[in-house]
């Protein structure tokens, strides 16, 4: 997991702005979390914490975030002191998470994808299976393996871009440029096929896996046509899998 998010905290925080991940990411998403209602929630990668207080404002009885990133746990943790929800951050290591077994939902936006190989993320998928309790279920958005992203059409109007960097292949990098008012910033994903991931998730106990395709909110039109969101609800960038332990 290349990507240092220390030094680009702030501006990734931004980045959730965007009118894609409002409408789409974020509104997909959400749907697959449903009512968290009474449960107990694990959030990782939770970055500066968006998802983990979403999820708490929809009624989560207990909501925990972690992230390896130091900067984005201590913006997280600058919004619980102003807004305080009761919403614990820690930092730490998805490939680490104990063996609690207590989670009722386990939910992570952008994590596998920064698995280099089947190794590093089945360590994830281990680590994601080891905090639920038996029945509980994963939900993840994740880089899009079913898109070969050397042919992707260009994302920039959506205000982020997409390349690959050397041959397309197992591990192989892809970068997202992040455009923002005063300037970009870089991320760093790995290219690993649906088998793979499956295979994983499998392998660490989860019994089914369901991918989901991106869906675009009803708001989003009222913005935007339909066209103006074609190339990416056509040739998503992103997809969003579903897992019960």
């Amino acid at each position: 997991m290349t990507t240092n998010y220390d030094p680009i905290a702030e501006q990734y925080k931004r980045s959730k702005q965007q009118p894609w991940r409002t409408f789409v990411e974020c509104f997909t998403l959400m749907n697959l979390v449903g009512d968290p209602a009474e449960m107990s929630v694990l959030d990782v990668a939770c970055g500066e914490g968006f998802y983990t207080r979403l999820i708490r404002e929809q009624g989560a009885a207990h909501v925990t975030g972690i992230d390896l990133s130091q900067g984005m746990i201590d913006l997280a943790r600058s919004q619980e002191v102003q807004h305080q929800q009761g919403i614990e951050y820690v930092v730490g290591d998805a490939r680490e998470l104990p063996d609690t077994n207590q989670f009722d939902l386990t939910v992570a936006a952008w994590l596998l994808n920064y698995a280099r190989n089947r190794d590093e993320l089945q360590a994830m998928c281990d680590g994601l299976a080891r905090s639920l309790k038996q029945g509980g279920r994963f939900v993840t958005v994740n880089c899009n393996p079913a898109q070969t992203f050397p042919n992707a059409p260009s994302y920039r109007k959506y205000g982020f871009e997409t390349s690959v960097l050397g041959e397309w292949q197992e591990g192989a990098p892809i970068q997202w440029r992040f455009y923002l008012s005063d300037g970009h910033i870089d991320v760093e994903n790995y290219y690993l096929s649906i088998t793979t991931h499956e295979e994983a998730l499998r392998q660490a106990g989860f019994r089914e896996v369901v991918w989901h395709a991106p869906q675009l909110a009803p708001e989003g039109l009222q913005e935007n046509d339909e066209e103006f969101w074609s190339s990416l609800m056509e040739s998503p960038p992103m997809t969003f899998i579903e897992c019960v332990k």
